[in-house]
């Protein structure tokens, strides 16, 4: 009578990263080559217009990009290993996130992988983090983000801290990726911490 194999447990912690074609290509780029410097196993999916935005603000092919990534996955693959929620990851950002993939995501009517990894990402209440990009935003895209959130995703605009005072469009892109990073509890060593406003900068005391 033969012994049962026991199989061990995958425990490679996983990320994974989506870029759609909303401005801000560079935070993607840039979630990317932290981790490369983490034992987190990146897995990486890109939306057609993501490819025309990255060309078009990074003036880089896409394949560069994908370069920085340990697993890259074709947007229609929906058969992908990220496209189950028995595949399992620490969560997913997507970096930047347009209107248009997070009303998807919102529906929970996904037609790409981008989408898809997002929904199970949700209903495993794994951690989902959306830098939507779009401003102003109507109606219809505020409920979208609330039913989002009431899902346990979080969103995070991609909005800079000015009381940081970057000097640069990479400090800024810098320290947004830090912070949301935080949200997964890796420390990216470049987030400007608040610290207070200086006494000698208080005015009026205190009410």
């Amino acid at each position: 009578m033969s012994e049962a194999r026991m199989t061990l447990p995958d425990l490679t912690p996983r990320i994974v990263v989506g870029i759609s074609g909303a401005s801000g290509a560079a935070y993607g780029r840039r979630i990317l080559e932290v981790l490369r410097d983490t034992p987190i196993e990146t897995h990486l999916v890109i939306s057609k217009a993501g490819r025309l935005t990255i060309s078009q603000e990074l003036e880089v092919p896409p394949a560069e990009i994908e370069e920085l990534a340990d697993v890259v996955h074709a947007n229609h693959d929906v058969g992908a290993t990220i496209s189950s929620g028995s595949y399992r990851t620490l969560g997913m950002i997507v970096a930047p996130c347009s209107v248009k993939s997070m009303s998807e995501i919102a529906s929970g009517v996904t037609s790409s992988l981008l989408a898809r990894a997002a929904d199970v990402t949700l209903k495993e209440r794994r951690r989902l983090v959306l830098m939507v990009r779009e401003t102003p935003l109507h109606r219809n895209h505020l409920r979208a983000m609330a039913d989002l959130s009431e899902l346990g995703a979080v969103i995070a605009p991609p909005v800079p801290a000015l009381y940081a005072h970057p000097a640069t469009i990479e400090e800024m892109v810098d320290h947004t990726v830090g912070r949301v990073l935080d949200l997964f509890d890796i420390e990216a060593g470049f987030a400007e911490r608040w610290p207070g406003i200086r006494s000698d900068m208080r005015s009026g005391g205190e009410r």
